[in-house]
């Protein structure tokens, strides 16, 4: 019987919800797949931390390499790293392993039955990894034009008083949001895609929206 674990996380903002969503939704496809669940791994932690400062994340990793693990389920590419080189590391990491990843919202898996590299889905999946990059990239860009138009008509940019990060720094945590934002879908559905609060998202939607970016 084919052995699996699931990893589950949400960023720092998300909630207990959010975890559970995910886990509930891999545990009911492994059942269906008939294989033999023999872990959950589940973490609140941003997707900007090193592996090492992901403990659970680290914690599967130890069990994955003392053997006996044929999958590791997933909901979703941005589960796996911080960016998109580490994300393609750790893939390589359990590729070299034997151990196959599988994403739910894509369907697709890394290895084949035999355990070789599933070639069409790492292709797909390099490919999903640069678009994201490319989005990333591009909300920056509008994110600088916006700093300087807004500072150009005279408005003031920087840390308010009692705060913890910037507007800027801000952004640049949520460029999902401010994606989402742009495509002008509703503030529940971008906090249900992305996993993080309605709050969060009225807080992005307001920088972009003094910021000009949307």
């Amino acid at each position: 019987m084919i052995k699996a674990v699931i990893y589950s996380r949400v960023s720092s903002e998300g909630n207990r919800q959010d975890t559970e969503r995910q886990t509930k939704e891999l545990i009911e496809y492994a059942n269906k797949m008939g294989y033999e669940l023999v872990g959950v791994y589940e973490e609140k932690v941003s997707g900007y931390k090193k592996n090492e400062d992901r403990p659970v994340f680290s914690k599967m990793l130890e069990v994955i390499e003392r053997g006996n693990i044929d999958k590791v389920l997933v909901w979703e590419l941005s589960r796996i790293g911080r960016s998109v080189i580490q994300s393609l590391q750790n893939i390589q990491l359990l590729t070299d392993k034997k151990v196959s990843i599988y994403i739910k919202n894509f369907n697709l898996e890394t290895l084949n039955d035999d355990k070789t590299p599933n070639s069409l889905s790492m292709f797909m999946v390099q490919i999903l990894f640069s678009v994201a990059n490319m989005e990333s990239q591009l909300t920056k860009s509008r994110m600088i034009s916006g700093y300087r138009n807004h500072i150009k008509n005279g408005g003031k940019v920087g840390r308010k008083s009692g705060s913890i990060e910037t507007e800027g720094e801000t952004i640049q945590k949520h460029t999902d949001i401010v994606k989402l934002l742009k495509k002008k879908l509703t503030i529940r559905q971008i906090a249900g895609l992305t996993n993080k609060s309605t709050n969060t998202v009225l807080k992005v939607k307001g920088i972009s929206e003094k910021l000009m970016m949307i």
